[in-house]
């Protein structure tokens, strides 16, 4: 005798492997849609990730501001506590004042073989302390030096607040005169160095407009990110730390 097997009460006569009525592709409508999603929830985090990506460029400009600042103390405690003065007068300018500061620091930048005496070249990595992450504008223009030392620390105040913007850029006939780190008046408030550019602003100017903030190294050594508008105007009018209203015994900020 066949033994045959009833099918439980209300489950019908399919077979069991007969495909079901949900078993089928996505259509056109579906995947419109689910392209749709993707896109927008692309358009939310992409500007995450930006922010998150620029803030971690801007963490590592202030170390290198912070290391920088260890390396002015190095210097300072090797030379009698009296701030970097090579009788230039445009030392503050980035590519003049790394050389004094090079040997304090992981730099591996040495003078072109080929000009030893040109300053404003080096021969090596675009890729070093001098040189803020976010900024474009420095390996092309500036042999990769992001960075400025106020004039201030190689001035004496009065000299300060006689100088012209122009005296700091063209004609400076104010002879450099060494400054020492006990005259400093207020060190937490004078900066030492600070970044060129606004460079973790979308709009990117120098330290000659209100526009923007940057990262800024103080005399003592702590750093922080301002805004233009915080700090004091200078002798020139503008937030610019070279021409700080009577030079080291004044302040940029309160």
């Amino acid at each position: 005798m066949r033994l045959t097997r009833s099918l439980p009460e209300g489950r019908g006569n399919h077979a069991p492997h007969s495909p079901s009525i949900g078993a089928r592709g996505f259509t056109l409508i579906e995947l419109l849609v689910v392209i749709a999603i993707i896109a927008i929830l692309a358009a939310l985090l992409f500007p995450i990730f930006a922010r998150a990506r620029e803030r971690a460029r801007q963490t590592t400009c202030l170390s290198n501001l912070r290391q920088i600042g260890i390396a002015f103390s190095m210097y300072l405690s090797d030379h009698d506590g009296c701030y970097p003065n090579t009788g230039n007068p445009y030392l503050w300018m980035g590519r003049y004042w790394r050389w004094p500061l090079a040997p304090y620091l992981a730099y591996a930048n040495h003078r072109d073989h080929d000009n030893p005496n040109d300053p404003l070249v080096s021969v090596g990595t675009n890729n070093h302390i001098f040189v803020c992450p976010s900024d474009p504008t420095a390996p092309r223009q500036w042999d990769s030096t992001s960075y400025g030392y106020s004039a201030a620390f190689y001035h004496t105040p009065a000299q300060i607040n006689a100088m012209t913007l122009n005296d700091l850029w063209q004609n400076d006939n104010f002879p450099c005169i060494s400054q020492s780190e006990e005259s400093v008046a207020f060190p937490g408030q004078k900066a030492l160095a600070a970044e060129w550019l606004t460079n973790h602003e979308a709009e990117k100017v120098g330290w000659w407009d209100w526009k923007g903030g940057r990262n800024y190294l103080f005399a003592d050594g702590h750093v922080r990110f301002l805004q233009a508008s915080r700090l004091h105007p200078a002798v020139d009018g503008f937030p610019d730390i070279n021409l700080t209203q009577d030079g080291i015994s004044g302040r940029d900020v309160e």
